[in-house]
Parts: structure tokens; sequence; C-alpha cells
């Protein structure tokens, strides 16, 4: 079974594209509603947090870890690869790769929460593999919380947008990570405004290919099943929570509070 964590809803995003990808999988979600957003924590918090989602996913079966959350991929990745004896994936990696093959003028523009900004991950990731690339990059606390709150077509996450794109869209990029699962979900009004010549990564679609990749080279890690089951747990519940969800997956879905 295929254990997926994020700080919230959005790493629903990363639930939907792998239940697509990967029907004959069961898979079970953890959603840290209550302590939602983790951007803005400090990288021990948010550590500590990564470790009991993952001692949870562990206890309902999982065999494979994947990371849903930039935040936590960028602080915690090597932490649970240490402490935990099962594969862990992250988010981060299969974004930066794609940015690094679809870039053509090197510009490539980042945009995530505070913890996922100030490591740095995305610009190290990247210039490994391209040094020719100039990444700018620009934090978003406040998405997140408006996506949580299904202020998706609000007029005042609008104009957020609008001053958090700003700055790049004078960089003359050409292609901007979405450095966070909860921005799919904006991802219509995010071309928008930075132009439809910037080519967006969408981290959630990106990883739901990792992950099957992943499987295809390690068919021993999961076994497949014909009685998928997939179950999603939070650690809170909220009516806005509940619409995202049903929104991501354009269905209801029963969010299980432990």
């Amino acid at each position: 079974m295929i254990g997926i964590f994020d700080s919230g809803v959005g790493g629903l995003t990363v639930a939907r594209a792998i239940e697509q990808l990967l029907p004959d999988h069961s898979l079970t979600y953890y959603g840290d509603i209550a302590k939602t957003p983790y951007g803005p924590k400090s990288p021990e918090t948010i550590i500590k947090y990564s470790i009991h989602n993952t001692e949870f996913l562990l206890d309902k079966g999982a065999e494979l870890i994947v990371i849903a959350c930039n935040s936590a991929s960028s602080v915690a990745t090597e932490t649970l690869r240490k402490r935990f004896h099962v594969p862990i994936l992250e988010v981060i990696s299969p974004a930066a790769q794609r940015a690094i093959q679809t870039s053509k003028n090197g510009r490539i523009g980042v945009i995530g929460t505070r913890a996922t900004i100030k490591s740095g991950v995305y610009e190290k990731k990247i210039t490994a593999e391209r040094p020719d690339c100039t990444i700018f990059q620009v934090a978003c606390p406040l998405l997140v919380p408006l996506v949580e709150e299904d202020w998706l077509n609000k007029r005042e996450t609008k104009m957020i947008l609008r001053r958090y794109l700003h700055p790049l869209k004078n960089k003359q990029i050409d292609t901007l990570v979405l450095g966070c699962t909860h921005y799919p979900l904006l991802k219509n009004l995010i071309q928008a405004r930075i132009g439809k010549k910037v080519n967006l990564i969408d981290s959630s679609i990106e990883t739901a290919h990792y992950v099957k990749d992943f499987l295809i080279r390690n068919p021993s890690v999961i076994s497949k099943s014909k009685d998928a089951t997939h179950r999603y747990y939070a650690s809170d519940s909220t009516e806005a929570a509940i619409q995202v969800a049903k929104r991501i997956f354009s269905r209801p879905v029963e969010l299980i509070v432990i």
C-alpha cells in the first residue's frame, strides 16, 4: 500500500494523480489539517510532524511513503530515510527534473512556502544538473491558507497572486515550478497572471509519474491488488476542506478524522 501525507488537503492533488495512474494499488492518505500550514514553522517542528505522519501511515500498512508536501520534502526527507526502512519519495525531485527538461532559456521561477524557498532545495537540484540555469524564487505564504479555506476564485486570492507573481513577470522566465501541492488548485489563475508562454510545472502530476516509474523499477516493493482501496485520513476536518477534496476528485471524499 502507498502511504501519502501532507500538511493539509493540498496533497490530495498527489493522491488523485497517483490513484489515476496506479488504479490497482491501494493508498492511504493523511492530511495534517489541524497543524496546517507547515511552511511558516521551523525545520525542527516540520521534521517532528513528518515523523508522526510517517509512523501513522506505517501503522496503517504503508510499504512506501510519498511526502506530498514541499515544505516537509525540503527539510525532512533525509531524516525520514534514515529513520524508516521503507522507500521515502518526495515531490521536489520530480518537479525539478521536469523543469530542467522543459526550460529552453534556463530562466526558471519557483513559488512555494517560506520553508521550501528558504531551503533553496529547488535551486540546488536544478543547478546541479543545469549550471546554466538562473532560478528566481518567491515565497507565497498566504496561498496555502487560501486554498485550505476554498478561496479559489475570490477577488482577494487573485489580487494576492498578482502581487506574488509580479516580480517574476519581469525576469523573462519560461518555466514556473508550482512548488507546493496546494498550488495546482490555483493553476488557471496562476497561468493567467504569469502569461501563457510560461510553462507551469505541476509537482503533483510529476510525482505521480515518479511513483509509477519507481514501482516499475522496483516491482517487489508493493503488491498489486484487484480490490485496491483508498482511504483518506485527517487530523481535523472543516467544511472548506471537504469542499476542496470534492473539487480535487470531482466526487465526494470522506475525510476520516483521527
